[in-house]
């Protein structure tokens, strides 16, 4: 499985409209909508897992794919670094 880093995604896409897009293009195994941790709100991208054997051809046909006057960007997702620094300062009440 690979997992597609979906960005500039407007912010009425539902995890469902996502799905029914890539799966247009192969297998999707699982599409995670992020979401403002404080509010609620969609954040603008999505997570999209697919086959590794069909993450080519979904990024080709969809990276600049126009969805409700928003150009896609879609590529492999890379991992999130877990090293030192660079996170958010914790709350102070």
């Amino acid at each position: 499985m690979t997992k597609l880093y979906v960005g500039n995604l407007p912010f009425s896409a539902t995890e469902a409209a996502v799905r029914a897009l890539f799966a247009q293009h192969g297998t999707v195994e699982s599409v995670t909508l992020i979401s403002d941790r404080d509010t609620g709100r969609p954040r603008g991208f999505v997570i999209v897992e697919m086959s590794s054997q069909e993450e080519a051809r979904a990024i080709q046909n969809l990276n600049g794919f126009q969805m409700d006057g928003r150009a896609l960007k879609v590529n492999e997702a890379q991992e999130k670094s877990r090293g030192p620094g660079g996170g958010r300062p914790p709350r102070r009440y």
